[in-house]
């Protein structure tokens, strides 16, 4: 029994942790290096590339933006993609479906949203920077459990499992933040023609129908109509993801016997060495890649297969494109937002994390993760203000038209990130592992 729940929860988060961790390094790498870029005598390059105009032309039609423009409207709704994908099944399958199991992660990251936007609107007393009230309530899950890999067995698995589902509830806040907030001049014509291919998708969903040719066309014309509607586009992305089948068409029994029976055919054919197959071999072939594919969950296969390219490829191009802050006109900064950033990612999540789970359970409404103590929750807090990438993204937006206020905003995020990342890191180091986080070995 405990091998079948090894199999079945410890090495999936395992596999979900160890992608992430070293994505997180991926991230930091590149944020480093656009550091050093764009203040290095290459600085010219890094500007002209990130503001490169790509676009393609189809009769009339005409679409043109910065390359900077398509990394954040374009690779990032897979990205946003990827977060629907993991919201989905958690809420159905995972550590949000049920109220008690999901209890203490939603607790938490509400207390982690609005307890930072608190300090930040309580310290902020400049109207033109209010916008930035947004910046500081999102964590990053790929730094924050890049750290506590780090930490190895001293980290119970259970805590690794509830920082996940806490940061994906975050997302799903900051995600609809984006929506209702940080969404200007909206078409609503655009909108309303959106609806039409979603509905499809979902209709198509409902009924466990998926053809991956299908959605991609459709996904697309929704991504494009969001794109021109005011509504940033990586929300189509999320709601692409709702609308993806979790079932399998068909039951696995099924599939391993027809699949054994195949292979038991292949086995026993007269001409089992030569080299070419005869069409009856390639057909029997086909039908085992068939059944394969079938007995997949469509929507674990997409998080699957676009999780790797989401943290090896797309978080690190948008660090190497949004972390280039320019030092040399470091005077002109708004050191005032930056501070008020920096505090309220390191101290207000922290507090907002702690105190709602503390309250959470207290209350009897959850109970802190297996083999957990006050002081990981407490490490887990100050982790938890690890902002770096959903707080640059949502700098972009709030101070899309101001620059300066935007370096503001990036320098408080790296030294609210970093700061935080560093307490949580030596805190939870400090924990003596008990004899219970010995399952951790297991993992690996």
């Amino acid at each position: 029994m405990k091998e079948k729940l090894n199999d079945l929860l410890v090495k999936p988060i395992a596999k979900f942790v160890q992608v992430e961790s070293f994505g997180g390094i991926l991230l930091f790498s590149a944020a480093v290096i656009a550091l050093i870029w764009a203040n290095s005598p290459l600085s010219d390059s890094y500007v002209a590339l990130w503001n490169y105009e790509i676009g393609f032309e189809f009769g009339e039609f005409h679409l043109s933006h910065h390359l900077l423009h398509w990394v954040n409207d374009g690779l990032m709704v897979i990205f946003f993609f990827v977060i629907g994908l993991e919201i989905k099944r958690e809420i159905l399958l995972g550590e949000l479906n049920s109220l008690k199991k999901a209890s203490l992660p939603i607790f938490a990251a509400l207390g982690g949203v609005f307890v930072p936007i608190g300090i930040f609107l309580a310290l902020n007393a400049n109207p033109e920077t209010h916008a930035g009230w947004g910046i500081p309530m999102a964590t990053d899950i790929a730094f924050s459990l890049a750290i506590l890999q780090l930490l190895g067995k001293r980290v119970p698995i259970a805590l690794k499992i509830f920082l996940t589902a806490f940061a994906i509830v975050d997302d799903l806040v900051a995600v609809l933040a984006i929506a209702l907030f940080y969404s200007n001049d909206i078409d609503w014509n655009a909108i309303l023609y959106s609806l039409i291919p979603l509905a499809i998708l979902a209709y198509l969903g409902w009924k466990g129908y998926y053809y991956k040719y299908v959605y991609l066309a459709l996904g697309i014309a929704i991504w494009f109509l969001f794109l021109t509607s005011g509504i940033h586009p990586t929300i189509a992305g999320i709601l692409i993801a709702l609308t993806v089948p979790i079932k399998q068409k068909i039951g696995m029994n099924f599939s391993m016997s027809k699949i054994e029976s195949i292979a038991t055919t292949l086995i026993n054919r007269p001409n089992s060495n030569s080299p070419i197959l005869s069409h009856e071999e390639i057909n029997l072939i086909g039908s085992i890649q068939s059944l394969s594919g079938r007995v997949q969950s469509p929507l674990q296969h997409l998080e699957h297969k676009f999780h790797g390219w989401v943290a090896y490829f797309i978080m690190p191009v948008f660090a190497l494109s949004n972390a280039g802050i320019v030092f040399n006109d470091v005077a002109h900064l708004d050191f005032a937002l930056s501070s008020h950033i920096a505090i309220a990612l390191i101290f207000g999540k922290c507090i907002g994390v702690v105190s709602f789970s503390y309250l959470a359970v207290k209350l009897g409404i959850a109970a802190f993760p297996a083999s957990a103590k006050f002081k990981h929750i407490l490490g887990i807090g100050f982790l938890a203000g690890v902002g770096f990438t959903m707080s640059i993204f949502v700098s972009n937006l709030a101070f899309h038209s101001n620059l300066l206020y935007q370096d503001a905003a990036k320098v408080g995020i790296f030294i609210g990130s970093t700061v935080a990342g560093l307490i949580g890191y030596f805190i939870l180091k400090s924990i003596k592992p008990s004899e219970d986080t010995e399952e951790v070995k297991d993992v690996h």
